[in-house]
Order: C-alpha cells, then sequence, then structure tokens
C-alpha cells in the first residue's frame, strides 16, 4: 500500500480529538438533580470568601481529578461528598454532559446525578457558603437569563458570558456553560 492509503485508513479508524495550545488540567462535577414539591432542581453551591480561587462564585459540588479517581464520576462523587456531604451511594448517576474547556486550563466533565429529596447535607465549612437548589423550568425560561459580551484575551470576535440572578446568587462563568449544555440535552423534557 502507498503511504496515501495508509493514512487514509488510519485517519478513518480514529475518533478525532480536540487538541488545546496548553495542558488542561482534569476536574469533574457533579450536576445533582432532585425532585422538590413535584418539580425537578439542580442543586448548586456558593464557595466561601476565604478561598483562594473563584472565592464566593456558584459551582457545582466538584474539584480536580486525584490519582485514587478511576473514573470521572468518582471525582464528582467524592468532591460531593466531601464539599456537601452527598453520600456517593445516595446518588444514582445518569450520565456525562459534554466536557467544558475553561480559560483557567481546566478541563471539566459534568456528571448529572439524581438523589431524594430532602437531603441532610453537611457543607464544609471552610469551602461552602450556602447551598440552594433552583427549578429546572425556571433556568429553561428564556426571560431568566442574561447574556453579556466580553472581550477576549487574544483578537477575535466577542465572547458570550451568561448569568442566572436567582435570589441572591449569581450562576455564571462555567456554572452557567454546564447549566446551557444541560438544557440543551434535556430542555425539551422539562
Amino acid at each position: 500500500m502507498d503511504f496515501p492509503t495508509i493514512l487514509a485508513n488510519t485517519l478513518s479508524a480514529r475518533q478525532p480529538k480536540t487538541r488545546v495550545e496548553w495542558e488542561a488540567r482534569p476536574a469533574a462535577v457533579l450536576v445533582p438533580l432532585y425532585l422538590a414539591d413535584g418539580e425537578w432542581h439542580v442543586l448548586l453551591t456558593r464557595r466561601t470568601d476565604s478561598l483562594k480561587s473563584h472565592t464566593g462564585q456558584v459551582a457545582f459540588p466538584g474539584g480536580k481529578v486525584d490519582a485514587n479517581d478511576a473514573t470521572r464520576e468518582d471525582t464528582a462523587l467524592r468532591e460531593a461528598e466531601e464539599e456537601i456531604g452527598l453520600r456517593p451511594q445516595d446518588v444514582r448517576v445518569l450520565g456525562r454532559l459534554d466536557d467544558l474547556l475553561t480559560v483557567t486550563q481546566w478541563r471539566i466533565t459534568p456528571v448529572a446525578g439524581v438523589f431524594a429529596w430532602p437531603y441532610h447535607f453537611t457543607p464544609s465549612p471552610g469551602e461552602i457558603a450556602a447551598i440552594f437548589g433552583v427549578p429546572l423550568r425556571w433556568l429553561a425560561d428564556p426571560a431568566n437569563l442574561v447574556t453579556e459580551f466580553r472581550e477576549p484575551i487574544v483578537p477575535g470576535p466577542k465572547i458570550p458570558v451568561y448569568h442566572w440572578y436567582y435570589r441572591e446568587f449569581d450562576i455564571w462563568g462555567a456554572s452557567a456553560r454546564i447549566i446551557r449544555n444541560f438544557l440543551d440535552v434535556a430542555g425539551a423534557f422539562l
């Protein structure tokens, strides 16, 4: 066989990946869902103001992948237990959403899971300032989404920044992008 044929066969047999110009650190978050008062909610946290990074921001329970984590699901469940006391055995994992590459050089794998409501949480005092739920129908209502645009780090088109202002919480950044992905996947079922 000639080189072009070998190369064509090799390329057709592989799944292309996305490559970035930097090494993205692996992380995973749990997208915890629960049914309360006949309505589906997503659970979020607000980080404390004393943390080194992302202080006071709304986030999903999650964090960096540890060497002992066999899967991203393991990471998401371990972090949820560490941060809010949601035990892995109390979560039914539903599957993964799309990975998210962040400007802070993380590759976040969101893992959707369901748990029974009500639940007694034990927030980590050094990490979590608040735990709250948001109805999925409220998030899916376009009237509740605010889109702003910021200049990119390098020349190029402006970047959309999504916000949901729910009660006293500003849901934006990676959390908002994960919710947008979730709504793209599940919105038709709400």
